[in-house]
């Protein structure tokens, strides 16, 4: 028999079980100020729910800081909701002693913080924390302890809190254990792609291929009537583009860092009038490159075809190439290898986490030069076997969202009440 309902008062949470109560944050979390230990490590709370010690999953890519000014102790057991990533997820239980940053909410409670933290991640994904932020920051939101003390939380008795928690803790294992295999066989599927690509225009794919030293020491050997020139005799490196033609009623191609993916692009449009001049231009079948890190490595990178007025601006971190004398399709696949990749990682300057690729070095960089009647049919081969692999990955990615949907769900109608656990 169904169990009695009420409505909650709160639209986001709908109705709830008649015996369940409310209450302000500030009624039962304690907002904690642990000092921190000599020999306390640097805890990061992460998007994915993990409070752990920075050194349990990587140390790469953390914007280090000098003086760790107002850092906070935080140990075993704490409730950490971050106060800029918590709308994404970033709110878990403190699996380690060691020291934070005061940007995340360190907690405690009366309450089941377990169950606390279901709730919290539910109202993160219902968009409660996006509603009550006043930060500006792309991707971010501020997320305070005067704001989390004044959130309306869900409460059924505690013994039912438990439940709720245990039930979640493994259903949510279990789907994670799912998601997390999926994404290792899309990395897989990755490493195959680029490991066909490379063999590809490195070694060709006829058979029985007499094979000669290519002079360059990372490239290897090469089919033995193959060349090894370089790019910047075969493409004309950020080409100039005329636009004498354009007013700034044109409509062009727009392309913002993010529009330029794994081998296609997002065919936004703009006027040309609006768009910034300091941006890159290219033309109808100019190949773009991204030559930051990481969209450098993940192979940011995508011939443009179909532009509007045959014209388009795209991010100032991007490459372009024009080419003469080699197949435009055979050099997109060459920019993606293996080999032509590491080199130009190891080129790579700059501070942070934004590096780029030395334009000296592309410009430079030595390509495999088959005839171009192979050229052609290296690059329909690497159409076709891409294309197959890329639908394999689709498929995988489709599963991670549908996984993570459900995952999201479920957390919904347990902590809302709209399923019960039972006793």
């Amino acid at each position: 028999m169904p169990r009695p309902m009420k409505h909650s008062g709160v639209d986001w949470l709908g109705d709830i079980p008649a015996d369940w109560k409310t209450q302000r944050g500030k009624n039962i979390l304690t907002i904690l100020e642990r000092s921190v230990r000599d020999d306390d490590n640097v805890v990061t709370c992460f998007r994915d729910g993990e409070v752990t010690l920075r050194s349990n999953r990587r140390e790469d890519g953390f914007t280090m800081s000098d003086k760790e000014i107002g850092y906070q102790g935080i140990d075993i057991g704490d409730l950490v909701v971050h106060g800029m990533d918590g709308f994404a997820g970033a709110i878990g239980i403190s699996d380690s002693r060691g020291k934070a940053t005061p940007v995340l909410n360190v907690m405690d409670s009366s309450q089941n913080k377990r169950y606390l933290m279901y709730y919290l991640r539910c109202a993160a994904y219902c968009g409660l924390f996006l509603s009550l932020s006043t930060g500006i920051r792309v991707r971010s939101c501020d997320t305070n302890w005067n704001k989390l003390k004044n959130v309306i939380y869900l409460l059924p008795p505690l013994d039912e809190q438990q439940r709720i928690a245990n039930f979640l803790d493994d259903e949510c294992a279990r789907i994670d254990s799912v998601i997390e295999k999926t994404r290792a066989s899309i990395e897989e599927y990755k490493k195959l792609k680029q490991a066909i690509i490379t063999r590809a225009v490195t070694k060709g794919i006829r058979p029985n291929r007499t094979l000669k030293q290519s002079g360059i020491e990372w490239l290897g050997d090469i089919p033995s009537d193959w060349e090894v020139i370089k790019l910047k005799y075969v493409a004309n490196f950020q080409p100039n583009c005329d636009t004498s033609k354009l007013t700034d009623d044109s409509e062009i191609t727009y392309t913002p860092m993010e529009c330029i993916k794994n081998g296609y692009f997002i065919n936004n449009t703009a006027l040309f009038g609006s768009v910034a001049a300091s941006l890159t231009p290219y033309n109808e079948g100019d190949i773009v490159m991204a030559k930051v890190t990481p969209c450098f490595e993940n192979g940011n990178i995508a011939v443009m075809e179909n532009l509007a007025s045959g014209f388009g601006l795209g991010s100032s971190e991007l490459f372009v190439f024009r080419t003469q004398s080699i197949a435009t399709r055979y050099l997109f696949y060459w920019l993606q290898n293996y080999l032509f990749m590491q080199q130009g990682c190891a080129t790579m300057t700059g501070t942070g986490g934004l590096k780029r690729v030395s334009p000296y070095f592309v410009r430079n960089s030595h390509v495999t030069y088959p005839p171009l009647d192979e050229q052609k049919e290296i690059a329909q081969y690497l159409d076709e076997k891409t294309a197959a692999i890329d639908s394999l990955i689709t498929k995988k990615n489709q599963l991670v969202t549908e996984l993570e949907r459900l995952k999201k769900s479920l957390i919904f109608e347990y902590v809302t009440g709209k399923k019960e656990v039972a006793p």
